[in-house]
């Protein structure tokens, strides 16, 4: 072990050692001394080390010491060799001492010029904003370019630009075109990207460049206003076909955030307008006109196939819509096979649950002929059954000149319907034409598209006639299909109720008197 302690008593330890040894052999110090010797210079160097003026007094103790010993060996001195050995294993110590005390001076220079190079304080140094600004420049310079990339793999698809390249602000590109392409002009677009971008905003990555939301956007459009599939439609804007069904799903769940209002049950000023326009028809009081489409698509593979099979031996879903005089579409219910019937599908909607409740015509009642009063109604086909807030056509071949003249007005009014469906599927023509879909996510892209059509006839986008017909397979020109199944026969009256006859027989008798 090492001998710790004050140089004095280390020096004690050392003469008593030397001793000891003297008294067991004259000779030469053997292995048993040196290894006394080496515990010595321990002590001494741990006690040297701390205060390096006692290292002259140390060597005067060793040099002139005298009698120093156990108690019985008072006045016994040291022989020459003992002494010599003490004072080589002492001045071996401090030496060393010494070199040690330089080396720490020698490092303690290095540090303080270290940290004349460093930041004065600590205050000085990069905070956590500043560090997060220059995460962002970099961010920013990978997305414009300006710092290299990975390598993209083998298996990454490259981006060639095609029809996106086309619509970008930078080349030429004509309203007609954005038309074309998008179904509405540059400002709507740029309008609708606006509001989705916060939510649409891609985050930077160091394989390769995000698509940006105007690219996502207008990739979603162009898949709806196109017949075309996702292989073809992705390779149109340079986008592989996974990154294509993940904009269209991103775009549709954000419509559907930022624009839910955009269909809505009318209320207010719009409300007045409404109801003013179905009285200049005839039809006081009336709120909007319902009918039943359906949207033709593939044999379903994870469905029962013959629940899709309609009338018109087409697998298809079926949607009904409630529209106003103006085109524009106040409910839409979509989900159900093409097996349903209108009358079950209006059942199972959240329109007659609402009715029920009288959460739908809330305005103050209108007095009819025969004292009939009415809160509000809808004008349907003989596909439905009268109510009490749906109203629909006599029907039959000899009618009465009253039933004939209020089956024509009701018919006329009732052809916003229609015109609303060759609007929406003509200028969506995804709805329009059998393709394969997910029928998890078919009823909200048909929402979206219903807000879409409702957005462009706020931004008064005119709508071309042209889409409503095309060239079969033998060169005929003919009008496409809309989805609209006529009823075979009227439903009979049987189960009508009084309250609903009397409605649609005051309507009658109100437009014979005027």
């Amino acid at each position: 072990m090492a001998l710790r302690g004050p140089p004095s008593t280390v020096v004690s330890v050392a003469f008593r050692l030397a001793r000891s040894s003297s008294r067991t052999a004259a000779r030469p110090p053997s292995s048993p001394t040196c290894s006394s010797a080496v515990s010595i210079a321990g002590g001494v160097r741990s006690s040297v080390g701390r205060v390096h003026s006692t290292r002259m007094i140390a060597m005067s103790e060793v040099v002139h010491v005298r009698g120093v010993g156990d108690g019985d060996d008072v006045g016994a001195g040291l022989s020459a060799v003992e002494r010599a050995a003490v004072m080589s294993a002492v001045a071996a110590v401090i030496m060393h001492c010494d070199m040690e005390v330089e080396g720490q001076r020698r490092w303690a220079r290095l540090r303080a010029r270290r940290r004349k190079l460093m930041p004065a304080t600590t205050t000085e140094a990069l905070d956590s904003a500043a560090i997060c600004d220059a995460m962002l420049e970099v961010c920013c310079a990978l997305g414009c370019g300006g710092l290299p990339r990975v390598t993209q793999r083998w298996w990454v698809k490259r981006r060639t630009g095609g029809t996106w390249e086309d619509l970008r602000p930078a080349d030429d590109a004509t309203d007609d075109y954005f038309r074309d392409k998008l179904r509405m002009s540059p400002r709507v677009f740029r309008e609708i990207v606006e509001n989705l971008s916060p939510i649409l905003q891609r985050r930077v990555t160091f394989y390769r460049e995000p698509l940006q939301p105007d690219q996502i956007v207008a990739y979603a459009l162009y898949r709806w206003a196109s017949d075309e599939t996702y292989e073809s439609s992705s390779c149109s804007f340079g986008i592989g076909r996974a990154a294509g069904l993940v904009a269209v799903g991103d775009v549709t769940a954000a419509l559907l955030s930022v624009y839910r209002e955009k269909v809505a049950w009318p209320t207010g000023v719009r409300k007045a307008i409404v109801l003013r326009a179905f009285a200049d028809k005839g039809f006081p009081n009336c709120h909007g006109c319902i009918d039943c489409t359906h949207i033709y698509v593939d044999k379903p593979t994870n469905a029962p196939a013959e629940d899709y099979y309609d009338r018109k031996r087409r697998f298809s879903v079926v949607a009904q819509v409630v529209v106003d005089l103006d085109l524009r579409i106040l409910d839409v219910f979509v989900g159900y096979p093409g097996s349903c019937h209108d009358v079950r599908i209006v059942h199972l909607s959240t329109l007659w649950s609402r009715a029920a409740a009288g959460e739908l015509f809330t305005g103050p009642p209108v007095l009819l002929p025969f004292q009939v009063q009415t809160n509000g109604y809808l004008l349907a086909n003989n596909g439905y059954l009268p109510s009490e807030w749906m109203v629909v056509s006599f029907g039959g071949v000899a009618q009465h000149p009253l039933e004939s003249r209020f089956d024509s007005k009701q018919k006329t009014a009732r052809g916003a319907v229609e015109r609303a469906f060759g609007r929406l599927k003509g200028m969506w023509r995804l709805c329009l034409g059998s393709h394969k879909t997910n029928m998890k996510t078919l009823p909200q892209q048909f929402v979206v598209i219903c807000i879409l059509h409702n957005i462009l006839i706020d931004a008064d986008i005119p709508f071309d006639e042209n889409l409503l017909w095309e060239v079969d397979a033998n060169g005929v020109r003919r009008r496409v299909d809309l989805g609209i199944h006529r009823p075979p026969r009227p439903l009979s009256m049987e189960t009508s109720t009084g309250e609903a006859i009397m409605l649609r027989q005051a309507l009658a008798e109100r437009m014979m008197r005027r």
